[in-house]
């Protein structure tokens, strides 16, 4: 049986941060509270000094198709819900399956 990796990409806007740090702050409790959540990698990627804009990776692995789909969809729905609890918004998202 072939293992699947789903990959999520969020495009995070910032609309609250003011510096870095406060970006950090946001981006550090997103992937945190994923991580604890689904058991899922979360690492922020395309790193830039830009403070109110950031891009976030989640994968996941499994030999279910329909289960990563199911846990990217709670995923998305979940950050979707944490950013907007710090001021910020997901601006766009899209998966992959390899």
């Amino acid at each position: 049986m072939a293992e699947m990796i789903a990959s999520l990409t969020l495009e995070l806007h910032i609309e609250a941060a003011q510096s870095l740090k406060d970006k950090r702050q946001v981006v550090r409790s997103l992937k945190d509270r994923l991580r604890a959540s689904f058991n899922v990698s979360v690492a922020e990627i395309e790193p830039s000094n830009i403070w109110n804009r950031a891009t976030i990776g989640v994968v996941a692995i499994s030999d279910s198709r329909d289960y990563l789909d199911g846990l990217m969809k709670n995923v998305e729905r979940a950050a979707t819900r944490i950013a907007n609890n710090h001021g910020a918004e997901v601006a766009d998202s899209f998966v992959e399956f390899l």
